[in-house]
């Protein structure tokens, strides 16, 4: 019997002892992953400050200062208007320069549909511009200038030119005003490629009609032309032959309107005399 409790007491020391042994291994274990993973951070955190420190050397360095502004697609006083909206200037670091930001603000000058900004270093900041061009002007409430996409994007002031087409009748519903520039843009795309008299110079008014037709005012002919937007490429031979018939009968100057919504050729109306 004491033969068996020797044994058994120290068969429980021998395992208590393993279990000692097993919990100091764990914690060794433990112990060297923290470790692990504390040179791990502390490898990250030297790298990255590494690089802070760097990068702060690049924006306060004199080789990556910016010294000049490459912009195309606009003339020198839009390019001054845009360096000066920026704040550009040589003190600043081309590195440190927040494109999004500039692009955004160069965004709002009403001349300027679109930019595209990209850093040539050390030294050059390039600007690609795409500058408005006014194909006609709008009137609502006021005049507006319509580039050739058919977008609104500036009030016609007193000093700007007003010397295009006047575009009337567009609708107080926005969605609805878009449809009928969209429409008007492919009436001014089939004049723009005419010549003297018929071209987009010589027209005064374009009036968008409540029924959808289209009416044009020409300065070298008094009557009204009235038709369908989607018809006018193909109606506008036509229309040409019938003035000129008009015109060498003597009768142009009595002609009031003139409607090309048929098939067979157009209805003119005269002026009673």
């Amino acid at each position: 019997m004491k033969k068996r409790a020797i044994l058994t007491k120290r068969s429980l020391r021998e395992k208590r002892g393993r279990a000692v042994f097993a919990v100091f291994g764990v914690i060794q274990r433990i112990g060297s992953g923290f470790l692990k993973i504390f040179l791990f951070v502390a490898v990250i955190a030297v790298v990255s400050l590494s690089f802070i420190s760097f990068y702060h050397y690049l924006l306060t360095s004199p080789y990556m200062k910016l010294e000049q502004v490459d912009m195309k697609g606009v003339d020198g006083k839009i390019r001054n208007e845009l360096i000066e909206m920026c704040g550009l200037n040589s003190e600043q670091s081309l590195l440190g320069l927040n494109l999004n930001k500039l692009k955004k603000r160069m965004d709002e000058h009403p001349w300027v549909r679109s930019v595209k900004l990209e850093r040539r270093f050390p030294h050059t900041l390039i600007v690609e511009a795409e500058k408005q061009i006014p194909a006609a002007l709008a009137l609502t409430d006021r005049f507006y200038y319509v580039n050739q996409r058919g977008e609104i994007f500036k009030v016609v002031s007193e000093s700007d030119d007003n010397d295009f087409p006047i575009i009337t009748g567009l609708s107080k519903n926005r969605s609805r005003a878009q449809e009928q520039l969209d429409k008007t843009m492919h009436v001014i795309n089939v004049l723009d490629s005419e010549d003297d008299l018929w071209s987009l110079d010589g027209v005064s008014e374009i009036h968008l009609r409540k029924n959808g037709e289209i009416s044009l005012y020409f300065n070298h002919l008094r009557a009204e032309i009235t038709f369908r937007w989607n018809e006018f490429g193909d109606k506008i031979d036509g229309l040409k032959k019938v003035a000129e018939h008009l015109s060498q009968s003597g009768k142009i100057d009595t002609v009031t309107h003139i409607n090309l919504n048929y098939e067979d050729g157009a209805v003119v109306s005269f002026r009673n005399s």
